[in-house]
């Protein structure tokens, strides 16, 4: 087996079944989040789905789902401000669920008592569109000047799937949580995109060993910017010092490994195929017990 074989490999490994326990457990999560926001706030917002298995990212070892819920500009019934809107939305689920307050979205956790505080992968992301046409929106921030960050979901989202790079991305998300780095998927996405330039015709070895031998020698002198938005959002933030520095170190003992000790040293070995079954898990929502559907849609 090639190297780029594996990595084939380790990618086809890290690739939830459509029909897999995961999916069907992330759509169950997504129907509930839904339902219970339009029970609060009937039709007027909007809804719909982004995170990693939009952009055509996800890997089973870090994958989540980002329920976006925006207000038009001028709906105030979740509250006036962000603020207002973020906290309203976190009321809906705080009862059931257990809740993770993140910078700019609401994690759902279990509150079950037999799973308690497991993690449900799923993130609501509240905004508020700029004007009538609904296309740029105001995101909510806890963290930053202004408290808010003017993006657009259609444009990361194209950004990324069109970038013809999305199995090296793939695999430098799988190799950030192997690494335990504390940098943001997005920012994480936004630089290998942007070091891989030019690059989407080579093979994935020399996609990533380019993308690290970057990171090792130029990080200090790198930034990000929001497709979305270049010249209106601040990224440093998310792409600071100690950002850089972990990246840094974490590319330089990778390299070194890949040299010395060959991928695997990398990625690990590849596990044997996972006998499958026809079984289908029970699935905890609050107020509910249900057996997932073999037949559930997207």
């Amino acid at each position: 087996m090639t190297d780029n074989e594996y990595l084939k490999k380790v990618l086809e490994q890290q690739t939830l079944d459509p029909d897999g326990d995961e999916m069907k457990k992330l759509r169950l999560r997504r129907d509930d989040a839904e339902s219970r926001l339009r029970k609060k706030f009937g039709s007027g917002p909007s809804i719909r789905y982004g995170g990693s298995k939009a952009k055509g990212t996800m890997i089973k070892e870090a994958y989540d789902l980002d329920v976006i819920c925006y207000f038009d500009n001028d709906d105030t019934s979740a509250g006036d401000t962000l603020q207002e809107i973020y906290d309203s939305v976190a009321d809906v689920f705080k009862d059931d669920y257990l809740i993770e307050r993140k910078p700019s979205a609401i994690r759902l956790k279990s509150k079950n008592s037999d799973n308690w505080a497991e993690d449900y992968h799923t993130d609501i992301v509240l905004g508020r569109f700029v004007d009538e046409d609904r296309d740029d929106v105001f995101l909510y921030r806890s963290s930053g000047e202004k408290g808010r960050q003017k993006t657009n979901l259609d444009v990361h989202i194209n950004h990324i799937k069109t970038s013809g790079v999305q199995d090296a991305i793939r695999l430098e998300k799988l190799w950030r949580k192997r690494n335990i780095l504390s940098i943001r998927h997005f920012i994480l996405e936004l630089l290998a995109i942007d070091l891989l330039k030019g690059k989407k015709n080579l093979p994935l070895t020399e996609q990533l060993i380019h993308f690290w031998t970057e990171v090792r020698d130029n990080v200090e002198d790198m930034t990000v910017e929001d497709p979305a938005n270049p010249y209106g959002n601040d990224l440093s933030e998310l792409f600071n010092a100690t950002v850089k520095y972990e990246l840094s170190s974490a590319a330089r003992t990778t390299l070194d490994t890949i040299e010395k000790d060959g991928w695997k040293k990398v990625f690990g070995e590849l596990p044997e195929e996972e006998k499958t079954n026809n079984c289908y898990p029970r699935i905890w929502l609050p107020g509910r017990d249900v057996n997932p559907s073999p037949s559930f849609g997207e």
